[in-house]
């Protein structure tokens, strides 16, 4: 999957510390309407971690850098070391996460959680694209060629248009990267020490 950045592609974006890690935020953009963004993560100790998306309402990541809105509208879906999926949202409530300003609705994704020391995955897909079981292995729901346009291009819940970008943050972890090489850290993350992690996590929509 290729994906736009604001700076080159990277094969891999690690810093780790001993200390408490900063944050690292990664923005790319998807191909399909089923493309799914894999980060790997990992914590040395127990952590809170929080997952956070930017690119449906827009705002300002943990870098401080302003991020347009417009972007499609994200599920996170989150698995342990072994695949075990450990949770999975579509919508951070109002409050949690700001609303669009042009349709109202605060679609982004925004979960924290606390996480034993191990090594995780965290995915980016476009709504309705869940992971189709309780394990990594089984993949998500819109896999496969003929579902690369199932939305008719990047459209949210309620029918809106939008665009293909996305954007991430991943707060207090001791490594992140992109999985494969899709996502790259903004600019200003290469001057971190360590790399944090915002959780994103957003209820199931009915």
């Amino acid at each position: 999957m290729t994906l736009k950045t604001v700076a080159g592609m990277l094969a891999l974006a690690v810093f780790t510390t001993g200390a408490q890690a900063a944050g690292l935020s990664f923005t790319g953009a998807f191909n399909h309407d089923n493309d799914v963004q894999r980060f790997t993560f990992t914590v040395s100790g127990t952590s809170t971690v929080n997952l956070r998306s930017w690119s449906y309402a827009g705002g300002v990541n943990a870098l401080g850098d302003t991020i347009a809105r417009g972007g499609f509208d994200p599920i996170l879906s989150l698995f342990d070391g072994t695949g075990a999926k450990l949770h999975e949202q579509d919508d951070a409530m109002c409050g949690d996460v700001a609303a669009d300003v042009m349709t109202g609705r605060c679609y982004d994704v925004n979960y924290t959680t606390e996480l034993a020391a191990g090594t995780y995955t965290v995915t980016v897909q476009q709504f309705d694209n869940f992971a189709v079981g309780s394990n990594l292995a089984e993949g998500f729901a819109r896999d496969g060629v003929a579902a690369q346009n199932f939305r008719n291009g990047f459209v949210d819940a309620a029918g809106d248009k939008r665009d293909a970008h996305w954007a991430f943050d991943i707060l207090n972890v001791d490594t992140a990267a992109a999985t494969p090489a899709a996502g790259v850290p903004e600019p200003a993350s290469l001057a971190l020490l360590g790399i944090g992690m915002l959780g994103l996590v957003r209820r199931r929509r009915s």
